[in-house]
Order: structure tokens, then sequence, then C-alpha cells
């Protein structure tokens, strides 16, 4: 493991975005995910570790405008107990509910959870469904600039994403949810908590008159990285929600479930559980 030879804990954004400008710094917030990967050898410290816990406004959730902002040290425990979440995108809330243990959740951070790029991350099925995008901040020309990145487009591979070296994730961004929006959260696990994800599983729609629309179906598990189900969504996009809609879209599975056999499940248990899991949500909503 290479020496720590420079701890930085900066409380402004733009001195912690000046010491990323040479793209050499590991980024240390809850450190939930980077401590074990470390530990283990899977990852290694850089010489600079920057820890950005301490930085003012880096953190927080903004849900009362049209808009709703989460920022990227905001923690997972913060996000499971606020009240205008639980209102407005109760789906992120049940997944957050989901997610590791309470001392896991004190700490973890959303922007660690989605720039690790697991393709088990709890939290990015339902910013999927969500319609999500992600905000990157760098230092350049003397000035903090930004761009704005979908989630359906931020993840690359495993533990890989489109953010430079030299960016930090700020913030997670999405409309406020329609009033007449559904969202639902599914994961396996034999605890409802604790465990990685083996298959999980979110939609979100607008539901009129039994009608579906604005359909978007996330997926965890089953493939390099957490994904959008598009065969799904087509299946479902402006259909009424009956047995054999529900049917179809359990069908369409198989075009965007790839997943693999590992140590935690096989290949065919994991498309039988994200069937199972997609065709529980959908009558869930159904039921509503």
């Amino acid at each position: 493991m290479q020496e720590i030879s420079t701890y930085l804990a900066p409380r402004r954004l733009d001195e912690a975005l000046q010491a990323m400008a040479d793209g050499d710094a590991t980024v240390l917030c809850g450190g939930t995910d980077l401590a074990p990967q470390t530990e283990s050898g899977v990852r290694q410290y850089t010489a600079k570790l920057l820890n950005i816990r301490r930085i003012e406004g880096l953190g927080g959730i903004e849900a009362q405008g049209a808009q709703v902002r989460i920022g990227a040290a905001t923690t997972i425990s913060e996000i499971r107990r606020n009240p205008a979440l639980a209102e407005v995108a109760p789906v992120l809330v049940e997944a957050a509910e989901h997610f590791a243990s309470d001392q896991i959740r004190n700490a973890a951070s959303l922007g660690g959870n989605l720039c690790n790029a697991s393709p088990a991350s709890d939290m990015s099925p339902p910013l999927l469904v969500l319609g999500a995008s992600v905000e990157l901040a760098c230092w350049r020309d003397g000035a903090v600039q930004t761009r704005r990145i979908p989630l359906d487009q931020f993840f690359v591979s495993p533990g890989k994403t489109v953010r430079l070296p030299q960016e930090l994730l700020t913030a997670v961004l999405f409309d406020r949810p329609a009033a007449d929006f559904v969202g639902r959260f599914r994961k396996s696990g034999p605890r409802p908590a604790l465990e990685i994800s083996t298959v999980s599983v979110a939609i979100g729609a607008r539901v009129a008159n039994g009608t579906l629309s604005a359909v978007r179906v996330a997926m965890g598990s089953v493939a390099p990285t957490p994904l959008r189900a598009r065969h799904v969504e087509a299946a479902l996009e402006g259909k009424l929600l009956d047995v054999p809609t529900i049917a179809a879209a359990v069908a369409a599975t198989v075009e965007d479930a790839k997943p693999i056999d590992d140590v935690r499940a096989s290949a065919w248990y994991r498309g039988h559980l994200v069937r199972v899991f997609l065709e529980e949500v959908l009558n869930e909503v159904r039921g509503n």
C-alpha cells in the first residue's frame, strides 16, 4: 500500500477542487467502501488523501421546490429519515431502509455509493427511476466549473464512471415527481438489510385510470452496471396494467437482464429473481 504523505480536510468546495486539480487525490467521505477495498488490496490510496466530509454545503436535502437536490455528502440515514423525501420520493426512502446496517447508513454517503459504481448499488435503481442526474464539479480557469450527467449515462463498468479524476460529485438532482407518480423498490437477500443485493428492481411511472406513462424500470446486480430496463419499459409504456401487460413485461426481462454466475448467486437464479420481483412490484402498483 502506498504511504499517504498528505492529508487534507478542507471546509470549502473550491479548496477541495483545487487539491484535486492534478487528478491524484483519493477522496474520502464515509469510507464504508473505500476502507474495506484498500484493506483487501482491491484499491490503493494515492499519496494525497482528501477528506470531503467537512465541506460546507456538500450535504443536505432540498425537496421543497420543483427540483429535488441531495448533496453528495448526505448520508443514507439522512435520506431514510427525511420527511420531505418520504413525501415526494418514497421509493428512494424505501431503498435506504434496506441499505446495510444502522452503523453503515450513518456513515455512508450518497455520492460515495454512486461513485463506487457497484452493479449492486442499492441507491442507483430508485434514482434511475426518478430520472436523476449527478452534478460534477472541477477547478478550471481559476473557478469552479460544473456539469450534469444523467445517471443512466454515469456508469461505465464495475467500479468505473464517467467522472474524471479531477472532478468531484457534488449533488444528485431530479425533478419533483408528479402527483400521480408511483414508485416501488425490491431487493433480494435473506435479511431485509445488511445483505449486498443479489438482485434489485425499481419501477417508477405515472398511473392514471390503471394506465402507465413515463415508465422507468431499473435493475441492479444483473449486468456490469445498474441499468434502465428499456425493453421492459417499452412493454409497459402507455399500457393498461392488466395481467397480459404484466406477463409481457416479465417476459421482456430476458432482453435487459444479463446476469452472471458469481459467489453470491448463479445467473439462472438472478434471472429468476428479477422476473419474480418485477411481477411483484407491478402487482403492487396494479393493486393500488
